[in-house]
């Protein structure tokens, strides 16, 4: 008689039961399965990197982030010019050794790069401009969230 081994819910998308019988192949049905529970914990991982990373492009045009910056590097529609500001993909790499990049970023966010000069040197890919206050059109509980979505972007 089969019996259940173990009963494993990932996500909201998928639960597996794995169950046991006496019969040789109960070890290879365990490493299939095994198998099968890793393949879809990928795809839910990847299914909800997709659904941050709509959410966050849709807040950051939302609060005018894209206006100036854009996720990887390079000149949006062949451009001549430089953007406006550093792609997030450069900045995550600038930044995601610096233990204290979370809460520089946020206020860079929110105040601009006035009490940080160094921060507006990005030479070679993005114009020297120096990035203005943005509180009044984002929240500092949104600015967290972007950063820590933006220092994602390293990869």
């Amino acid at each position: 008689m089969p019996r259940i081994f173990d009963s494993v819910t990932l996500g909201k998308h998928l639960a597996v039961t794995i169950v046991l019988d006496d019969e040789p192949m109960g070890k290879s049905c365990i490493r299939i399965a095994v198998l099968l529970i890793f393949l879809f914990a990928f795809v839910e991982f990847a299914l909800a990197s997709k659904h941050v990373d709509r959410e966050m492009n849709d807040l950051a045009k939302a609060r005018g982030c894209s206006l100036c910056h854009s996720i990887a590097p390079g000149m949006p529609g062949g451009q001549q010019t430089l953007p406006l500001g550093p792609a997030w993909k450069d900045v995550a790499r600038k930044y995601k050794t610096l233990e204290s990049a979370p809460e520089r970023l946020t206020r860079i966010i929110l105040e601009g790069t006035g009490s940080y000069p160094g921060d507006r040197h990005w030479k070679g890919k993005a114009k020297e401009a120096q990035m203005p206050p943005n509180a009044v059109e984002i929240s500092e509980t949104e600015a967290k969230k972007l950063v820590r979505w933006i220092l994602t972007l390293d990869k």
